[in-house]
């Protein structure tokens, strides 16, 4: 991508105080796009037993924005709640009535909860799933009308690993993220005519709160220590790294962009070479 090429775009990503979807939204800014983001913060709710996720602070959440700002662009931040309809109506009426349109949507916001089928309980698969897939729903259907009357649109879904490849201890994340694909490839497909594309990208191991969450659980439950876990993860890499929250912003930029415009309904895996 040349410099500032995003330049009078706006851009929305969920998700955006912290992890990958901070570092996606700042990107998008140092590429000169104005950013909203939106975040579920921390005085909602206390994470469910067994949940891998991070709530921000309002504190954080007005950091980014003000981070935002540094790059010489406009930034909006909300408090939001993907399970909500009406919270995804208000971030996406909000961000058109601050910064005009939305060009690009990233869905990044989402959770993960380490549970079994056996023991799984309704409630426990309907947070999973209402956030990381019905959530990036509600959020496509309000941004996606407009897009397709301009002409120009890009959708990144922040998917995983896991929507490829299961796993035992996980079913809600893994068929979340699995589901996130199959709405991917429809939404490339009704905006493909229309000059929007919606791609898919399938982080491995990526070092944000969300991994080292998910570490520390996976130490408890073999009573090893948090830096033997993530030993083991690096060493399992064929690069022998994890990937960096700048990584797979860089690739989402590019998704956004102009030399991306025949990329569409795809799912890129950045997993540092492993399937998982």
């Amino acid at each position: 991508m040349t410099a500032r090429e995003l330049e009078g775009r706006v851009a929305l990503v969920t998700g955006g105080a912290s992890g990958q979807g901070r570092a996606i939204a700042l990107a998008l800014a140092a590429a000169g796009a104005d950013v909203a983001i939106g975040s579920y913060l921390s005085d909602h709710r206390a994470k469910a037993v067994n949940e891998d996720v991070t709530f921000p602070t309002k504190q954080a959440l007005e950091d980014t924005a003000e981070a935002i700002r540094a790059l010489g662009v406009q930034a909006l931040a909300r408090d939001h709640d993907l399970r909500s309809p009406q919270s995804c109506r208000d971030l996406v009426d909000g961000t058109e009535a601050a910064l005009g349109k939305i060009d690009i949507l990233v869905n990044a916001a989402g959770t993960s909860l380490e549970q079994p089928i056996l023991g799984h309980t309704e409630e426990q698969w309907a947070l999973v799933l209402d956030t990381n897939l019905n959530g990036a729903f509600r959020m496509i259907a309000a941004c996606l009308p407009a897009m397709m009357a301009r002409g120009w649109g890009r959708i990144v879904n922040i998917a995983s690993t896991a929507a490829n490849v299961g796993a035992a201890s996980n079913p809600a994340y893994c068929a979340s993220k699995a589901g996130l694909l199959g709405l991917t490839r429809s939404v490339a497909l009704e905006g493909a005519a229309h000059g929007v594309t919606c791609n898919a990208i399938n982080p491995g191991y990526v070092r944000t709160g969300m991994m080292m969450s998910n570490v520390a659980q996976q130490a408890r439950a073999r009573n090893i220590s948090a830096e033997d876990v993530l030993a083991e993860i690096v060493e399992s890499y064929p690069q022998k790294r994890v990937i960096e929250p700048e990584e797979i912003a860089a690739l989402a930029c590019f998704l956004c962009s102009d030399a991306a415009r025949g990329i569409t309904g795809e799912d890129v895996t950045v997993a540092a070479g492993s399937l998982w």
